[in-house]
């Protein structure tokens, strides 16, 4: 024990001031590089007097560290564990109840600027029910998950105003009221932080309300003003004067009247009335690394300190000064940061060979070093002057650009069910010369179809894609790229210039299948936008003119794997055996080869609220497929590591990374969550931090689809999407599925009717993907 708690605050303060440079050098790994503390050679017993009782047993402690933390409570196993108050040299403080060296339970936290959280954590987040107090004065109470509010809350703003409501990931979305200082409120649907979907607008004292759409925070589309005497305005809101219409009708009247007034008035009111911005915090309580000295009491093995991991493996061997103290905490996971001293191979390590030596030896192969695939050149020939398909690209290009650049009027999302009708289609001609409605170009003549062209057109603007960009990208002086090879279909891709579209040849079978589901496919990215179904753009259809009078028909869709991120590993995966695995040894995977369901070698691990969201949007995407009698379609998932090596090996974030190489932590993830306006670029399966965990199969089980876990994980960002939609179970399909019964195991094959094949799918991509813990 060190002596009165005056000494030791004495003593603590001291180092405070002699150790700012070390807290500048903690504040600088953020990025989960291994921070090795020193403390002076001294073990401080326990309250008991050093009575020879195991690490594991639980005891009060009170500990002053060299870098300038202090720590009072109770203490077992070399971490922090039950109740105690943690003093950061920084001003942060942590007083509650600890599990393992981690925040978990009740607890309140306090930064030296004056906010505080005092609630639930659990792995050193705020996650559960908590209060926050911001150094401004605003109080959030309510649910949090992952340090983000998350669920129900209320939130009162020192100005005065109030929103209570749902929130997610940080921000007001769902269901909430917003109440202003001076009384007016909202109560409506939110999204992203900001007013979205439907719901009223009430300004207080008159009793004058808008009922309706909004987008952006401001009415749009079909709504409703109404007086407080009763009399209303109904029509279509835009802040554009040149889209908004509608009708004023008198108090009691069914008559429409007249009224001297401007729906403008409403979006200059509304203009001021602003949604309070949510307070950034400048340190999250899961980045706070602990500093806890490494007691060398109660050692074995005739008197060799003990080495002890945060996740309880014991490892002996000799003691250095700067064994003794570990920073740790914060992090994916648990894991150690020390050194494997010369001279003894740690217990850890033992254990770990152990572990991936079982593992390799029911393995079918040897377990190699993941490394990053070389850099590749841009995937894709281009296509210039010269190449076979030159003429038939132009075609695309002038074709896109005359349906894209076609005046339209501004289309409702609700549609009338003749946009759908496979027969609703619009021809063009376009003569080399060029006519009153196609310019002249320096191709062959052609004629151009546009399939449901109102229904595609709503999709982009349901996709938020801006129509000008689409045309630059598909259109522009850049030439698309050819990939080198057909699919297994026959088909061709093309990808554009900028990598975010992909253009692919189909049959009519497929273009008949797409324009059958259209209704359906239509009305589910409706209602969830999230949906993992691939984005279709536009279906459109070149024919040749001439003897051949050739018909090639395209459909436009978005790409996946369209980011800064470079994808190291991409997987095609649909949850059967036959056929699916590609046989590549680790150092011949390029950027782009395409895995299979047997070349995986991951289980992907998501947060908690990410997982929960997959897992429905999964089930309804699989039901719209079923209901529609789609098969053989796959989950695509591109993987990026965030974390390689300068000689391209992958770097694991547990305790068994090589000596010396820097470990991840979850300080990306934290770094993401001090800023909620930057989750507005993560959507589901896309650019999703995330973890995967290495798995191995065995030797007895040929054919084993999902490996078994090694408890060696990577930090990486993960995009996925459910792909190949368009494949009915035709007669060819049933006759393929007969074939194969006789040969091979039916559970096996890929063609199955629609329903077994939806609940495989599922069954396997739920054992692949689960909640990181």
């Amino acid at each position: 024990m060190i002596g009165r708690d005056s000494s030791v605050m004495k003593a603590w303060e001291a180092t405070v001031r002699k150790t700012q440079a070390v807290a500048k050098k903690r504040a600088n790994s953020i990025f989960g590089s291994t921070y090795m503390a020193h403390a002076e050679d001294e073990d401080q017993g326990n309250k008991d007097g050093g009575n020879g009782r195991e690490g594991h047993e639980l005891y009060h402690a009170e500990k002053v560290l060299s870098n300038g933390d202090y720590y009072k409570g109770d203490w077992a196993d070399n971490f922090p564990h039950g109740k105690g108050k943690y003093v950061w040299s920084d001003g942060c403080v942590y007083v509650g109840e600890w599990f393992r060296g981690k925040t978990n339970g009740k607890g309140r936290f306090s930064w030296p600027n004056g906010p505080h959280y005092e609630g639930e954590f659990k792995n050193g987040y705020m996650d559960g029910t908590g209060t926050y107090t911001g150094s401004n004065g605003d109080v959030y109470k309510g649910q949090w998950v992952m340090n983000l509010k998350h669920g129900n809350g209320v939130k009162k703003f020192v100005n005065g105003d109030t929103y209570e409501g749902e929130w997610r990931r940080g921000m007001q979305e769902g269901q909430g009221r917003y109440e202003w200082g001076d009384g007016r409120y909202y109560i409506g649907e939110w999204k992203n932080g900001n007013i979205c979907g439907k719901g009223s607008f009430c300004w207080g004292e008159d009793g004058n309300r808008y009922d309706g759409c909004w987008e952006d925070g401001l009415p749009k589309g079909n709504g409703r003003y109404i007086w407080s005497d009763g009399s209303f305005y109904v029509g279509n809101w835009s802040k554009d004067p040149r889209d908004q219409s509608g009708a004023f009708y008198p108090a009691g009247s069914l008559e429409e009247g007249s009224l001297e007034w401007d729906p403008q008035e409403v979006f200059e009111e509304l203009g001021k009335c602003e949604i309070c911005p949510g307070e950034k915090v400048s340190v999250l309580p899961s980045q706070k690394r602990l500093a806890v000295w490494r007691s060398s009491k109660g050692g074995c093995d005739g008197g060799k300190p003990r080495r002890m991991s945060i996740d309880g493996r014991v490892s002996v061997g000799v003691e250095k000064p700067s064994d003794r103290m570990q920073l740790w905490g914060g992090a994916e996971g648990d894991f150690s940061g020390t050194k494997t001293p010369p001279g003894g191979v740690g217990l850890d390590d033992e254990l770990m060979a152990m572990q991936l030596d079982g593992a390799i030896s029911r393995g079918s192969n040897q377990l190699q070093t993941l490394r990053a695939p070389t850099k590749s050149k841009r995937q894709g020939e281009i296509i210039c002057k010269g190449h076979k398909n030159y003429e038939l690209m132009l075609n695309l290009q002038l074709g896109i650009r005359h349906s894209v650049g076609r005046p339209a009027p501004s289309a409702s999302l609700d549609l009338k069910p003749s946009a759908f009708d496979p027969k609703e289609k619009v021809w063009t001609r376009f003569p080399p010369e060029g006519s009153k409605y196609t310019p002249p170009h320096p191709t062959s003549e052609f004629k151009w179809k546009d399939y449901c062209p109102v229904v595609f057109r709503t999709l982009r603007k349901l996709f938020k894609v801006d129509a000008a960009d689409y045309m630059i990208s598909i259109c522009g002086n850049e030439a698309l790229r050819e990939l080198s090879s057909p699919g297994k279909s026959g088909s061709f891709f093309y990808l554009t210039n900028d990598d975010r579209y992909m253009i692919k040849t189909m049959k009519k079978a497929e273009a008949k299948a797409l324009l059958r589901m259209l209704p359906a496919y239509y009305n589910h990215f409706r209602a969830f936008e999230n949906a993992l179904v691939t984005k279709f753009y536009g279906l459109h259809c070149v024919k040749l003119t001439g003897t051949a009078q050739k018909k090639v028909r395209f459909i436009i869709m978005g790409n996946l794997f369209c980011s800064e991120y470079t994808i190291h590993r991409r997987f095609d995966l649909k949850g059967s055996s036959l056929g699916r695995i590609t046989i590549k040894p680790e150092s011949e995977i390029s950027e782009t080869t395409i895995l299979k369901d047997l070349d995986l070698n991951f289980i992907f691990r998501l947060q908690k609220s990410w997982f929960q969201e997959f897992c429905r949007q999964i089930d309804r995407d699989c039901e719209l497929l079923e209901q529609e009698g789609i098969m053989d379609y796959s989950l695509l998932v591109g993987i990026h590591f965030k974390d390689i090596s300068e000689n391209g090996e992958i770097i694991s974030s547990e305790s068994h990374t090589p000596a010396g190489t820097p470990c991840t932590s979850r300080a990306d993830m934290d770094l993401l969550l001090l800023d909620p306006t930057r989750w507005a670029s993560i959507k589901l399966g896309v650019n999703m931090p995330a973890r995967v965990e290495r798995t191995v199969r065995r030797n007895d089980c040929e054919l084993q689809l999902v490996g078994d876990p090694i408890g060696e994980f990577y930090e990486v960002v993960l995009f996925f999407g459910i792909i190949d939609i368009l494949q009915d179970y035709d007669i060819s399909k049933k006759l393929e599925h007969a074939y194969k019964s006789i040969h091979y195991d039916p559970t096996s094959i890929s063609a199955v009717d629609p329903r077994q094949y939806s609940r495989r799918f599922r069954d396997f991509i739920f054992r692949i993907f689960s909640e990181d813990s």
